[in-house]
């Protein structure tokens, strides 16, 4: 049996080492060797480890070129023009990461020693405790020095110090977290000898104590003398805005061809549609074209505490009686049967007001330790109608029939996963639903426009969050205005869309994923082309991909080894569905 199983594995070497010859086999292996690498050259401020990936993806690149793209049939072709669009964008990060970690250089001097002692431990390198222990004294110092010129930059006239008074805002925080990192790497490299080598803790205890310390200090001093966050305060949004060059290369990776500008028009006008709407539903609920008043008598309807999960059971059951009814999309019984419901804890719903879903859906509603406003404000932000408009984006046909299909269709084309369809299937269906007259009442049509609107709202604070010409706190007020939001939601939302860890254009990619689906849609559903069913289970079977490449897959158009996105899609953008008042009144 051992040598029928060492055979086994010598058949195998020559097949693995011919996975390269074609796109799937080569992203696969890449997926496979990027995690390996990830686990080792995990530090993202790191000159060296940015090298080594630099490094992985630029061999990745050259072996990619050297398939013979010709030869390939339409799905390779997209495969590979996938990957080498991937491989592009990271190799653009790893050197956005660097100019951003050069500008905040003089607020972090100490980064490479502190660095030199992980690479150090890392490799498994003969530690000279004595050394290390100077090494720990010197930082002490340097980080002290610093913090006295950054303590006095309010004060002081010496050119050294107004250098520092110039940086920015954003920048200074960036600095803070980082300072932050490295103070807990620090804290991983002393802990890992100390108490294992009695010579280490004999000189390294006091120094290491001293330098944690001076970069705790440190850190406090940038942020509330150039970020001008003061200590404790859990409030405040910084965020760091990438400008419009790299919003450009971020929607270039996302095979949008439109301008931040063009996209933050084609909002606007989506958010036109929105308001007539909402005027129209706000008149049928007795409040005229003082619409907030609608969206305010619509946030009391909520259930009682401990009824959400309920109810949000009754209206995912709502929404897939409804999606069977009009044959609209396949819904394995597997997926139907295993999503579930979770409680959102207190401190997440300070970054996510509103429920959540995918497989398991964490379920934002108060809790008996919130204050009574913040059980007031979440109840009301997530009240019936709300929830009815989301529900479905959540469960099915949302995210958890979308992630459920990803693991069994193309799974390879997970490292492509974008927002744009990630985020813009679910709020396509809002707009699909919405069309085949899924709300019932004008309180349901509030609910829908609502979140229609929030998503607009998202394209506009976002893009000019990142074009530095809207501040979080304006972002804020915007929200509040413009969509209805409750303010502490509001402020949740914009905590969430610049502090998250959210890519740039993630929030602007729900409402114009949908759009380009919608697009799609019109372009072979309306048509006659194809059903709805055939061509939803299609998009599905393509994973979560940029959407220009889905069509290229649908519309049987093998994209070229050079291919650059042109797909103007705002032009095939069907309008909505207006709703006549005198139908539901």
């Amino acid at each position: 049996m051992r040598r029928f199983f060492s055979f086994v594995i010598f058949l195998a070497i020559p097949s693995f080492a011919r996975a390269e010859d074609s796109p799937k086999g080569a992203i696969e292996l890449f997926a496979a060797n990027e995690h390996s690498l990830n686990q080792y050259y995990q530090l993202s401020f790191d000159e060296k480890d940015r090298s080594r990936h630099r490094e992985f993806l630029n061999s990745a690149q050259s072996r990619l070129r050297r398939i013979d793209f010709d030869s390939l049939d339409r799905s390779e072709k997209i495969d590979a023009v996938l990957f080498e669009n991937h491989l592009r964008h990271e190799l653009a990060e790893l050197e956005r990461a660097a100019d951003r970690d050069r500008e905040i250089a003089v607020l972090v001097p100490f980064r490479e020693p502190i660095l030199a002692l992980e690479h150090s431990r890392r490799s498994g390198s003969t530690l000279e405790p004595a050394k290390t222990a100077g090494i720990l004294a010197d930082l002490s110092k340097t980080i002290d020095k610093l913090r006295e010129r950054v303590d006095s930059v309010s004060k002081s006239k010496d050119n050294d110090v107004d250098s520092l008074s110039k940086i920015k805002r954003t920048v200074a925080f960036r600095a803070a977290l980082q300072i932050d990192e490295l103070r807990e790497l620090l804290s991983h490299w002393f802990s890992f000898y100390d108490g294992y080598d009695p010579v280490f803790a004999w000189w390294n205890k006091a120094p290491y104590k001293g330098a944690d310390r001076a970069l705790e200090r440190l850190a406090v001093t940038v942020r509330e003398r150039l970020a001008k966050v003061g200590a404790g305060d859990r409030d405040s949004i910084v965020g760091d805005p990438i400008g419009r060059e790299a919003l450009l290369g971020e929607l270039e990776h996302e095979m949008i061809v439109y301008t931040p500008e063009e996209l933050i028009s084609l909002a606007e006008d989506q958010f036109d549609f929105c308001e007539t709407e909402m005027k129209k539903a706000s008149r049928e609920l007795g409040f005229g074209d003082d619409w907030h008043k609608a969206i305010e008598a619509v946030k009391e309807k909520h259930v009682a505490p401990g009824k959400q999960p309920e109810l949000i059971r009754e209206l995912a059951d709502e929404a897939v009686k409804f999606l069977n009814d009009r044959d609209l999309v396949t819904i394995p019984p597997l997926c139907l049967e295993t999503w579930r419901l979770d409680m959102m804890s207190p401190e997440r719903q300070r970054v996510n007001p509103f429920f959540t879903g995918g497989e398991v859906i964490s379920v934002s509603y108060p809790t008996d330790a919130m204050t009574h406003e913040e059980k007031l404000m979440s109840m009301r932000g997530n009240n019936i109608h709300f929830s009815r408009a989301t529900v479905h984006h959540e469960l099915i046909p949302g995210h958890h029939l979308q992630g459920y299909m990803a693991h069994r269709e193309r799974p390879y084309r997970r490292i492509f996963t974008t927002p744009f369809l990630v985020e813009g299937w679910s709020l396509y269906w809002e707009m699909l639903l919405w069309d085949l007259g899924f709300p019932k009442t004008p309180e349901d049509r509030v609910g829908m426009l609502f979140w229609r609107s929030h998503r607009c709202a998202r394209i506009i604070f976002s893009l000019k969050f990142h074009l530095e010409k809207m501040t979080p706190d304006e972002a804020i007020d915007f929200l509040v205005n413009r969509v209805g939001h409750e303010r502490a939601n509001a402020t949740a939302e914009v905590r969430r869309s610049f502090i998250g860890g959210y890519s740039p254009l993630y929030q602007c990619a729900y409402m114009l994923g949908g759009l380009q689906l919608r697009a799609l849609h019109h372009e072979l559903v309306d048509t006659g082309k194809l059903t709805n069913r055939a061509f939803h289970d299609a998009v599905l079977k393509e994973n979560a991909i940029p959407i220009e490449m889905i069509r290229a897959s649908l519309t049987d158009r093998a994209p070229g080894r050079d291919f650059k996105p042109t797909w103007k899609f705002r032009d095939d953008v069907p309008p909505g569905k207006p709703y006549p008042e005198s139908e539901k009144k």
